[in-house]
């Protein structure tokens, strides 16, 4: 499976980030990939290669470039729930620099960058995210609603909450087709209702579904919250969704 290392010009950098598409040439739907907290590192390199292994081109940015390259601060092989929220805490300083308009912008550039590499197609892309990406690839789809034909995201944070610009408040301004797997622990019961609301309001294609069983990083096979069979059953959710959305080569 190729794979490159490359850097993406934005209006505030470099962003270092990591490729995957597949063997043999030609041209392959985009899919932009938002990493959870933890960020770029084996474990989302993998990821974008089963990916590309279905035919589609995966883009994986740093989203903390802005204080380094990946990883940002030394991460273990494995992130036990003992160590969990001691890399949290030191990630958290670049999790807050992550402002909207930092998001956006750096959106702008991710966008730009995946579909003018000669390897993906014209036309639309997907948003694809974990833990914290779900909330971008929202935001992105919302600011790039011709562009984005898909939005899937799993184990979810920060889609519900009290800022005027919260993420569930963008769903209106979104074409895309909507996907989002949640943990049992990702938002209160409250917050699934306004999500489900907004998206109800808004008319948008979607499915939103509870995994039953699982914590909050469920899909993450370097952290104790993996559960095999819920991350079988999201690849059996996001494939779909990204054949009917995108095609693949």
């Amino acid at each position: 499976m190729p794979t490159r290392t490359l850097r993406i010009p934005t209006t505030d950098g470099q962003a270092d980030a990591f490729a995957a598409f597949p063997d043999g040439g030609g041209r392959h739907p985009g899919v932009l990939l938002y990493s959870d907290a933890f960020g770029v590192r084996p474990e989302l390199e993998n990821r974008a290669r089963e990916l590309a292994g279905h035919g589609y081109y995966v883009l994986v940015p740093n989203l903390y470039y802005r204080h380094g390259p990946a990883p940002v601060t030394e991460l273990p092989a494995h992130i036990g729930e003992e160590i969990r929220p001691s890399v949290i805490d030191r990630l958290m300083p670049f999790i807050e620099a992550l402002t909207t308009e930092r998001i956006l912008r750096d959106a702008d550039a991710y966008l730009g960058f995946l579909t003018t590499q000669p390897e993906v197609t014209a036309g639309p892309v997907a948003a694809l995210g974990y833990c914290m990406g779900p909330a971008l690839a929202l935001r992105t789809a919302a600011a790039h609603p011709d562009q984005v034909a898909a939005v899937a995201g799993f184990h979810p944070g920060f889609l519900v909450t009290e800022a005027p610009d919260s993420p569930h408040r963008l769903i209106p301004a979104i074409k895309a087709e909507i996907h989002l797997g949640l943990s049992e622990n990702d938002m209160s019961a409250e917050a699934v209702t306004e999500l489900n609301r907004a998206l109800d309001a808004a008319g948008a294609d979607y499915t939103c579904e509870v995994h039953p069983g699982t914590v909050h990083g469920f899909t993450m096979s370097d952290t104790d919250a993996f559960n095999p069979s819920a991350t079988q059953h999201h690849w059996d959710r996001l494939l779909p969704l990204l054949r009917r959305t995108l095609g693949n080569s």
